[in-house]
């Protein structure tokens, strides 16, 4: 983690780092608690855009202020017809479309990620990575792209 940890902070737009007591608080807020991998990456870096600064990148990896449940963030209600009570917004992909992590299907200590594409979401969800950490390595060396849509291997 720690690898791709500093090749945010050196080739990207990261935020300045959250500190502990903006975790607590979050963690507080939202009644989860972060995993490892999130946990490394919000003490180095509360948020980050990939590959383009604000407001052109596709991959906004959002402050922790701005982790919502994803029913609320897509549909903009926080009815269950909406979505799962556990997916909540992690990576802001535009157009209402987010990487949404599942707070509750914790496996192997880490959190699953999935694909919430605001025209089939809630009811399609797939996911595209099995930890942030296997999520970040794949992004990094996407080009800039959704890496899970493309048919195209990343270059790297």
């Amino acid at each position: 983690m720690e690898q791709l940890l500093a090749e945010v902070s050196r080739l990207h737009f990261p935020n300045p780092p959250a500190s502990p007591s903006q975790v607590a608080a979050f963690e507080m807020r939202v009644g989860w608690k972060l995993d490892d991998d999130l946990r490394a990456f919000y003490l180095r870096c509360n948020g980050a855009a990939l590959f383009e600064a604000p407001p052109e990148m596709n991959y906004r990896i959002l402050p922790l202020e701005r982790i919502e449940r994803a029913r609320v963030a897509i549909r903009g209600r926080d009815e269950n017809e909406d979505g799962s009570p556990s997916h909540f917004t992690l990576v802001d992909m535009q157009d209402t479309n987010f990487v949404i992590v599942d707070v509750a299907h914790r496996e192997n200590d880490r959190y699953p990620l999935l694909d919430a594409f605001h025209e089939t979401s809630p009811d399609e969800a797939p996911r595209i990575a099995s930890s942030f950490k296997e999520f970040l390595a794949k992004a990094l060396s996407s080009g800039n792209r959704s890496f899970w849509l493309s048919s195209d291997p990343p270059e790297g």
